[in-house]
């Protein structure tokens, strides 16, 4: 080589330093287009894959599921044992009062709640339901004949004799809903008050005729959620 000419020399170190630059940005390609491969190697021999996170999340969302399963089942079970479904019915033990409950009735169109008070207790339409965080309002009461008063008001007929601290069991969409009287009062059957400021606070109230199987005043029974 030291016998080649000045320029050729020049020539043969410049190829082979451009050779080497090329082997070396090679290099680099290789290295930046199979890191992100060998990283999840890496990661995935030391326990740190992407893939077991996700496996992992996987895993605690199939608990989590089981067990919101297992829950509602027990819910059902329980409200089939009680004689009710577990859709939307309510439970006084006190009174060992049971009912269905037939949602969104039309407290002011008289066809519409005789027809539902036949088949349990009714949801006044426009009210809330339970875990809204607002008031559900609850009635199973007639402005028919006296007969009609009695047999409409079988369900809440002992609603008179609960007292603060009773408790109120309410079943709604496969979740059960534990409620505590709070108040009880006698007011005049025309009288709305208590369907004023629903959206305020959870709370259930339960309305009945009274006294039982007349249609003179109405009893109001006041209910706060049990934290």
């Amino acid at each position: 080589m030291l016998l080649l000419p000045l320029f050729l020399r020049l020539i043969y170190m410049l190829l082979r330093g451009l050779g080497a630059g090329l082997i070396g940005f090679a290099v680099i390609g290789l290295i930046f287009s199979y890191a992100p491969i060998i990283k999840q190697e890496i990661s995935y021999d030391l326990g740190f894959g992407g893939g077991r996170n996700i496996e992992d999340q996987l895993q605690k969302l199939n608990f989590v599921n089981v067990a919101e399963a297992e829950k509602t089942v027990r819910v059902q079970e329980e409200a089939k044992a009680l004689g009710v479904d577990s859709y939307f019915s309510i439970v006084i033990p006190k009174i060992d009062a049971a009912s269905n409950i037939i949602a969104n009735v039309d407290a002011g169109n008289p066809d519409e709640y005789l027809a539902a008070l036949k088949k349990g207790v009714a949801h006044a339409k426009g009210t809330y339901f339970p875990g809204q965080g607002k008031t559900t309002y609850l009635f199973s009461h007639s402005t028919d004949t006296a007969y009609n008063v009695s047999q409409y008001n079988a369900v809440f007929y002992l609603l008179r004799k609960l007292e603060t601290g009773d408790k109120v069991l309410v079943f709604f969409a496969d979740k059960k809903y534990l409620y505590e009287v709070e108040s009880k009062s006698v007011v005049e059957a025309d009288n709305t008050e208590f369907l004023q400021n629903i959206s305020e606070g959870e709370r259930l109230i339960l309305q009945t005729c009274d006294p039982p199987g007349t249609t003179w005043k109405r009893l109001i029974v006041v209910a706060k959620p049990v934290k």
